[in-house]
């Protein structure tokens, strides 16, 4: 069934996940689709449609019990599963990344960090030390890697890819700016930032042309 879901649905569903875990910490119960859809902006037809792709979880004349749905979009996510990260790149975004303690409660444990740069090897951030990519292939057979940040340029993202790939790694979170050349089924997130805010730009443009 999850081959036919779109991307769309797809990616809607972290944002679902992040409202419901505010309205759990809120001690909110049970909810409506139009409810829901009032705090999203998603309509509520999409909301139903969207949760059916799963089997509903809702009752009708009840709604959606916030703590259930709350778990089973969890699961859908892969977020009642734990996975090894490492991050390959330790400048200023991937000393970012590294520092970011929410991964950690989702279930995606940065197990290493790696550089090119010898003045970072032995360096910490927290408490895990950087270390030298030649000790990349070793380390990833060691510890059950399953996900590879890449905060490097583009210039080296396709070779380091491809290392990945034959080490054994199953998914790429891709910061670089480039488009990775993979086998068939291998899988890469592209978070192109660059990309974002050229999109913010022309936002901006075409509301300024609209208010002329």
């Amino acid at each position: 069934m999850a081959e036919n879901i779109s991307s769309a649905v797809i990616g809607r569903l972290p944002r679902y996940y992040r409202y419901l875990g505010d309205l759990k910490e809120a001690g909110v119960v049970r909810i409506s689709s139009q409810e829901l859809s009032k705090k999203m902006n998603v309509t509520a037809s999409q909301i139903r449609q969207d949760f059916n792709n799963f089997g509903g979880f809702g009752q009708q004349g009840y709604g959606y019990n916030v703590e259930l749905l709350y778990n089973e979009i969890g699961k859908i996510l892969g977020l009642d599963k734990n996975f090894n990260m490492i991050i390959i790149g330790a400048g200023n975004l991937g000393q970012a990344i590294a520092n970011y303690k929410d991964f950690d409660r989702r279930g995606f444990k940065l197990v290493g960090i790696f550089d090119v740069n010898p003045k970072l090897e032995g360096l910490s951030i927290r408490d895990i030390p950087i270390m030298s990519i030649d000790k990349l292939e070793s380390f990833i057979k060691e510890h059950n890697v399953h996900i590879a940040a890449l905060t490097i340029p583009k210039l080296h993202a396709p070779a380091i890819a491809k290392q990945l790939v034959d080490y054994g790694v199953k998914a790429i979170w891709n910061f670089a700016p480039v488009d990775l050349n993979l086998p068939e089924g291998f899988i890469v997130e592209n978070v192109h930032l660059a990309e974002s805010l050229m999109q913010l730009s022309y936002a901006l443009t075409a509301s300024e042309r609209d208010s002329n």
